[in-house]
């Protein structure tokens, strides 16, 4: 029974692409900007090879060419345009996203906000680029006082709504969320729509975990093939929201990296047949966008912390894969995604060891090969590199 778990840790990038000045991300490198923390300690994640991947290595002069490590690395360069969640999880199912989803740093038009109020019966505030935390801190007493909807993007394609649950309740919301991603599609049709719940009262708003994301509908992806083909498909985290649940057999939500990793670690001991694929968001949602770099650290000092657990469970015939989906690098001026590589550990007892395979030219070739390790003629882009990591 072959399993595959692919563990993407939200925004841990290794470094700036090539094309990254386009970006105004040169020089970002989310996984050494949280090392320089004194919170930072990752000896799981060394034992497996990532101080080892191209773009790290030299980073951390400690790690020498005779050092061993039990797993197989590569960095991974994004083909898609575009630095946001959707784009990279897309990538690494083998959906390369040629032209990149619209970003509205101006706001929203008209011609989308006008039928918006008419279909919610709500008024919009905000319309402009905008932290999470601070668009409810600036808004969210007119919010709780007009009723009108604080609707704001940031750096990437994303319509977000921001509500107080005792003044929208959440299935209203959603709703609201539901008719705005009907209206953004074609030329305006934007990675996600967000729903951004908070509660508290004035200046004290927090916002809660009862965010949901409205993706548009992907092209036919790995998934796609493996639950044709009858293999299991496993999502955890928001895994199900990224790919508007296309190609997902069984899904699970979650409110923190501690509940992602239990729920990775439950499915680890279930017998199932194909791939199960979580998203451990802490990373980027709480640390990256508020520019935390010790917060940063301590979330990979947790994971590394909780690694040998999740290692535990897998049996002969599993690979697991560690990767990103793009940076977020907490030590720039800038509180939005970046445009890195990303890093790939992959082990397992098939699983080559002290391998490094170099830079890989998409995160697509993670679909490539988990395709071609299930036997199926792949119908999405990437090139397999299964030959590479196997014993």
């Amino acid at each position: 029974m072959k399993r595959v778990f692919i563990i993407v840790l939200d925004s841990v990038g290794i470094g700036d692409l090539p094309d990254a000045d386009a970006y105004g991300d040169v020089g970002s490198h989310t996984l050494y900007a949280a090392s320089t923390s004194t919170y930072f300690h990752m000896p799981n994640m060394k034992k497996l090879g990532l101080f080892h991947i191209d773009g790290v290595k030299n980073k951390f002069p400690e790690i020498g060419d005779n050092t061993p490590f039990e797993g197989t690395v590569a960095r991974m360069e994004e083909r898609s345009k575009g630095k946001d969640t959707t784009t990279g999880h897309w990538e690494i199912a083998g959906i390369i996203s040629e032209k990149p989803f619209p970003t509205y740093p101006q706001g929203f038009p008209e011609e989308i906000l006008k039928p918006f109020e008419e279909r919610t019966g709500r008024k919009v505030i905000c319309n402009l680029p905008y932290s999470g935390t601070d668009v409810i801190r600036d808004y969210g007493k007119e919010h709780v006082e007009t009723g009108a909807l604080i609707v704001y993007t940031s750096a990437d394609s994303v319509f977000q709504i921001a509500a107080h649950e005792e003044v929208v309740p959440l299935e209203e919301l959603y709703r609201y969320c539901e008719i705005a991603r009907e209206l953004l599609n074609g030329e305006h049709g934007v990675g996600r729509v967000i729903a951004r719940p908070f509660l508290g009262t004035f200046p004290e708003y927090k916002r809660t975990s009862n965010r949901h994301d409205f993706s548009l509908i992907p092209p036919t992806s790995m998934m796609d093939q493996m639950k044709e083909a009858g293999l299991d498909v496993l999502a955890v985290g928001k895994i199900y929201d990224i790919f508007a649940g296309k190609g997902i057999t069984d899904t699970v939500r979650t409110h923190d990296n501690a509940e992602g990793i239990e729920k990775l670690i439950e499915r680890t001991g279930r017998d199932f047949e194909g791939l199960c694929f979580v998203n451990l968001v802490d990373f980027d949602m709480i640390y990256g966008h508020r520019n935390d770099v010790d917060g940063y650290a301590k979330a990979l000092t947790y994971f590394d912390e909780q690694l040998p657990r999740i290692l535990e469970g897998l049996r002969e015939e599993d690979i697991v894969m560690i990767t990103a989906d793009h940076g977020c690098d907490p030590s720039t001026p800038s509180t939005d995604h970046s445009r890195e590589h990303i890093p790939l550990v992959v082990y397992g007892e098939k699983v080559k060891n002290g391998v490094n395979i170099g830079t890989r030219a998409s995160f697509s070739d993670i679909a490539a090969t988990i395709l071609e390790y299930y036997d199926l003629d792949k119908k999405v882009a990437g090139t397999s590199f299964l030959k590479d990591i196997l014993k």
